[in-house]
């Protein structure tokens, strides 16, 4: 058998080859391979990195032909850095580029370590999931983000750049679902709009907080009416009980609403 190859059968009797090797007492798979050969030249490119001077910004322009690209992140961040990560991170001082493929790459804050180093990011839909706890979770929600959120109007990167989560790079705009900002010259006002048939608006509020409960509200005198429609609701994290029904009795919402048949 060829340098750092191994021999393994699937359920099915199958024959396949693993390749792996062993750096700094850390052993290392670098996956399976159809063919004994290309499990060994897999094998090369991974000593190659381990033992090379090749730097990260050279490696990403360079083919990967045998090695999974992926792999190869993760080795060069151990060999630069003496910490393996299943998942293709490499760190930096106070941050961490995720590399999705050799043209795509996110950057995340330390603090986000941990998380991604156990989740890896899959992409579909141009949207980014996580595996976890058996869902598929959109890492938007990590960061406050609503699930309906449009870039732009309800969060927007302040440099500009959509690969960049560190979390002093996001603005939440609209937290709430059914709630815009509307800003004019002077003032702030946050408006309330829930889907019947077509957008209808239930008011305007001086708070985001006010905004989403009348969206509840509305909510609930809808599902009266229409119960065989789903509204979704608004959980507002800090108020108490009390307070929430304070201004849930007191939020006036648009007569059109109340009225609606």
């Amino acid at each position: 058998m060829m340098k750092g190859v191994f021999l393994a059968k699937k359920k099915s009797g199958v024959p396949y080859y693993r390749a792996s090797f062993t750096y700094k007492s850390r052993h290392i798979s670098l996956g399976s391979f159809a063919d004994e050969v290309s499990a060994n030249k897999a094998y090369h490119e991974a000593m190659a990195l381990i033992t090379d001077t090749v730097c990260l910004s050279d490696y990403l322009l360079v083919s990967h032909s045998f090695l999974p690209f992926e792999k190869g992140i993760s080795i060069i961040n151990f060999r630069d850095h003496g910490v393996y990560f299943r998942n293709p991170i490499y760190l930096q001082n106070k941050f961490f580029y995720y590399y999705l493929d050799p043209d795509t790459v996110y950057t995340f804050d330390i603090d986000d370590l941990f998380y991604y180093a156990e989740h890896k990011i899959s992409k579909r839909n141009g949207h980014l999931f996580v595996a976890d706890y058996g869902m598929q979770v959109n890492i938007l929600s990590r960061y406050g983000i609503m699930s309906h959120a449009v870039a732009g109007r309800d969060y927007k990167f302040i440099n500009g750049n959509p690969y960049d989560f560190r979390y002093e790079n996001i603005e939440i705009i609209n937290h709430y679902f059914g709630v815009t900002r509307v800003e004019t010259k002077n003032t702030t006002k946050y408006r309330a709009r829930i889907l019947i048939h077509g957008l209808y608006t239930i008011g305007e509020y001086d708070t985001e907080e006010e905004a989403a409960i009348a969206y509840n509200k509305a909510a609930d005198l809808l599902q009266k009416k229409l119960p065989n429609r789903t509204f979704r609701q608004n959980y507002i994290e800090n108020l108490s009980p009390s307070q929430y029904a304070g201004i849930y009795t007191a939020v006036k919402i648009a007569k059109k609403i109340t009225d609606y048949k």
